[in-house]
């Protein structure tokens, strides 16, 4: 093609196309890797297990080796390459789950197709690419709502012992964890904090995921659930009301809502404390792919520190400490003077 004698395999068309990415979201889909893994190496035997045509299955491996996810090792039969290795579901970083088209975040990329509009308006692209939010979304398809309360916590196995480290959880007597999802934040801190007592507070789907799991981790007698919408009334007299990877799924408008409910919660008794992922060096950067993902799904964004001040001042808090845990950070939030 007239493409390659140009070139543009390289520079600005490799990162600009789509095909390459949405072949391997394809094989990540299939767990392609893992059936070759398991000794489906031709394209027969692979479409016999992944349920694919045959002929269509064969030109996208064939695209996959021109990537270096696969390598062919005889006409027809196929290997994997060490990146290839990186689709398998038990590859130690976990990638393949976030690929994956029928899960949480590989379904809701789609949407970025729709970037234009987006740009164009300010309106998140999900809502047009798939008719509804973000967020009714995954209420009306309990897979993919599993799949997004698993990606969530997926995040947090590095860091949760760190989270739980880094803060006198302890002395807070009791935590709510607001927006917590199935609970793994939660379970990790009072595995670390004997005698601590903690709540989960999320809609419905998720909150019977975290009773489960807080049943499975033996914490029954100190952690309890409260289905329900962190818009509304939260539980009231905790010493702590936790916001992890919350704020950022809002805009400005929503996420002063949720802070001004457990700034209500925690008024004489308690602190609010944000668990999320803040630059500490002082340039004031963001996450930029981490930004636009926000705006594009659900019309939120990432924010700095001072940002989260600011924001936080529009309810009548102030930030307090600041400190690490893992890759990320524990922001307090006190009572303004």
């Amino acid at each position: 093609m007239a493409e390659e004698t140009r070139g543009w395999r390289t520079g600005l068309w490799a990162a600009a196309d789509l095909l390459t990415p949405m072949a391997i979201r394809v094989a990540a889909t299939l767990r392609l890797a893992d059936r070759i893994a398991e000794g489906a190496r031709t394209t027969e035997a692979l479409a016999a297990v992944v349920d694919a045509d045959p002929d269509a299955l064969g030109r996208l491996m064939g695209h996959l080796v021109t990537a270096g996810v696969l390598s062919r090792s005889a006409p027809g039969t196929y290997a994997l390459t060490s990146l290839g290795e990186q689709l398998r579901d038990d590859h130690p970083d976990g990638v393949r789950a976030w690929l994956d088209l029928e899960g949480a975040i590989g379904h809701a990329d789609l949407c970025f197709t729709e970037l234009l509009h987006t740009v164009r308006t300010g309106e998140p692209a999900f809502p047009r690419r798939f008719g509804r939010p973000y967020w009714d979304d995954l209420s009306a398809d309990p897979a993919r709502g599993a799949s997004f309360d698993a990606l969530m916590g997926s995040r947090l196995v590095a860091d949760a012992p760190a989270v739980a480290a880094a803060h006198p959880w302890g002395a807070l007597g009791h935590v709510v964890d607001v927006g917590g999802g199935d609970g793994s934040l939660l379970i990790a801190i009072l595995r670390a904090h004997d005698g601590l007592r903690g709540t989960v507070v999320d809609l419905p789907g998720p909150a019977t995921r975290a009773e489960q799991a807080i049943a499975a981790a033996g914490l029954g007698d100190r952690a309890g659930v409260q289905a329900g919408s962190f818009f509304d009334a939260l539980p009231v007299d905790a010493g702590g009301y936790v916001l992890s990877g919350v704020l950022h799924d809002w805009d400005d408008e929503h996420a002063g809502r949720i802070l001004r409910r457990c700034a209500e919660a925690a008024a004489g008794t308690g602190k609010v404390l944000v668990v999320d992922h803040f630059d500490l060096t002082g340039d004031g950067a963001v996450d930029t792919e981490g930004d636009l993902r926000m705006l594009c799904y659900v019309n939120g964004r990432e924010r700095t520190l001072d940002q989260l001040a600011e924001l936080a001042g529009t309810v009548g808090l102030r930030v307090g400490s600041v400190g690490p845990a893992g890759s990320r950070t524990i922001v307090e939030l006190l009572p303004a003077p």
